[in-house]
Order: C-alpha cells, then structure tokens, then sequence
C-alpha cells in the first residue's frame, strides 16, 4: 500500500488522536521494518507543523525494550511522541522519563499500512472515549479484582492505590500515553498481590506467537508466574523468559481490558488483539510505566476470552460483556 493510500488513516492518527498543533515538536520513531508508516505519519504531521523528526533504528529485541539513546533524546526534546516501530518500546525507560516530561506518546506497535485505515482503525474513538474513562475510573477505585473465564482462569489481585488508566488513544494532556488502536482500560495490581491461576486461550502477540491453539496455564503465587505449563507455545515463552536472566520478567504487572468496538475477535496482531472488546490481557513483566514499580526486561501479554471480572462487588465483563 502506497503512502496516497494510507494518507487519511495518517491524519486521524496525527489530527483526531495525537492532536498535533501547529507549531508542536514531533518526534516519529520507526525501525528498518516500519518506514512506509512512519513516512506517512510524518507526511500529516509536517501539514501541521515543520517541527517534524523521524528516527530510524534496529528492531528492538523484545517488546519493552530500549530504543538507543539518540531516539531517547529525541522523545524528550518533543511536544508529541509517536511510535510505530515493530517491537513496542511503550515500556521502556526512555519511554517514561518522556511522559515524565510531558511528551504525549502515541504508540503503533507492529503497525502495518493496513492497519492505518481498517480494523480497529475504524473505531469512532472520541465516542469509546467516556466508556474507557468510565473503567479506568473504577479500576482506581477498587480494592480488589477477581477475574475467571470458562477456560480456567481465577485469579485475584489487590488494587488499592494504584491508578486506573483509561488508553482511549485520544493525547489530550501534558504526559499521556495511548497506543494506536487498541482501546483498552487497564490497572497495574499491586506487586505481590496476584494468586491463583491465569489461562491464556486467546493470543499471545509478543514472540509472534498468535492466536493460541494450546492454552497457556500460568500459575500464580505472591504476584509472580511461578509456573507455565501447555503446549510448544508455554515451551517458547518458559524458554525466553530463563534466557533473560531477569526475575522481574515474571512479575504480574498489568490487568486490562480491551475496549475497541471495531474489533470483534482476536487474530494475533499486536495492536488489535489487546483492544478487542470484551476480552481482558494481562501483562507480565514490567508495571513501571502503568503505576507500578517493577521494571523488567521485557513486558508480555496474554489475552482470553470471555473474561468474568469483578471489581471489589462489582461486576463489570460477565462472560466477556461489558456491564458499564
């Protein structure tokens, strides 16, 4: 797909959703695999503003790792951050101290010209904008959160204190992040919290693993995966985790649900999978850049079907409808 061809898709990332204003600094951070998006980003981006710089690098190696210090500087140095790269860098250190700053960040992970205009692209997003807030708002609110599926997921978590982030991919503040198009609500469960067990059925997008044809049983104890069991699947993932070394990769770090009313399915594409509506993901690894305190060497994430999550007495998915 040529750039004429994805133009459109480029200027409601750019204008409805990054909110670039004339003037602002833009920083397009692409990798050697993502050049035909970042191209037409930055085509919109320069209708607004001549402040525009794109960086290329390498692929990082995993999802959350770092991008070089050149492009580190770069997110600091800009009002606007958007990054379609092939493996995320959202949960990066370099990432953080950028919103720290007050860089807003648009994450486009793995993102094909394709999905610039179609899938969960497609989504109205300032009308999905009050539901996000809606579960964001409860889950930082709630003490506790008990999530099961059919597939044999049941799990607890203390949530006292930590914030409810609402990821409507809309940047309307100093500070804020989103990732293009997965709408999603998601907390980060306090370290230690977690017990019981967690069932990926659905998809597992990092490692270009996919949708998911033997489910992934993760068992969980004070917080941490302490045992993987399934399929060759559970094989790779037991694999890359003992080869980084890092016991921070099995921290249960995050807790989210997908909320884009475009996607209706999980296909193993990164972005779409983790808005897919009615379903819920958890992360492992890093919570650091979702309110908690752990960094890791990567951050991972799981999806499942059908989730039944409740929220200190509140029910809010049943069998994967939303009840708000």
């Amino acid at each position: 797909m040529q750039i004429a061809g994805i133009i459109e898709g480029a200027r409601k990332v750019v204008r409805v959703l990054a909110r670039v204003k004339p003037g602002e600094k833009v920083a397009i951070v692409a990798d050697t695999e993502t050049m035909t998006v970042a191209e037409a980003l930055a085509v919109a981006a320069l209708e607004l503003t001549p402040e525009v710089v794109t960086t290329v690098m390498r692929p990082v190696e995993v999802d959350g790792g770092e991008p070089p210090a050149l492009v580190a500087a770069a997110l600091l140095a800009a009002d606007v951050g958007l990054l379609p790269v092939s493996y995320s860098i959202s949960h990066s250190v370099a990432s953080r101290k950028a919103l720290e700053k007050g860089t807003r960040l648009l994450s486009l992970p793995a993102i094909t010209p394709d999905q610039l205009v179609r899938g969960g692209a497609e989504a109205d997003f300032e009308a999905a904008s009050p539901r996000v807030r809606k579960m964001a708002e409860l889950l930082g609110k709630a003490s506790a959160a008990h999530l099961t599926t059919p597939k044999g997921t049941d799990c607890r978590f203390h949530l006292s204190g930590r914030p409810g982030n609402a990821h409507d991919c809309i940047l309307d503040r100093p500070g804020k992040f989103s990732a293009f198009p997965n709408i999603e609500a998601n907390t980060s469960p306090v370290e230690g919290s977690a017990e019981g067990v967690i069932v990926f059925d659905g998809s597992i997008p990092n490692l270009r693993i996919g949708p998911l044809r033997n489910p992934v049983i993760c068992s969980v104890q004070q917080g941490n995966i302490v045992k993987v069991e399934g399929g060759p699947e559970a094989d790779m993932i037991r694999k890359v985790w003992a080869e980084m070394g890092d016991a921070a990769v099995y921290n249960v770090a995050q807790l989210a649900i997908g909320l884009n009313p475009a996607i209706h399915m999980l296909t193993g594409v990164w972005a779409q999978d983790h808005g897919a509506f009615g379903t819920v993901h958890i992360g492992i690894g890093t919570s650091a850049n979702l309110g908690g305190t752990t960094k890791a060497a990567c951050h991972f994430d799981g999806m499942m079907y059908r989730p039944t999550l409740t929220l200190d007495d509140r029910i809010v998915l049943e069998n994967g409808e939303v009840k708000i």
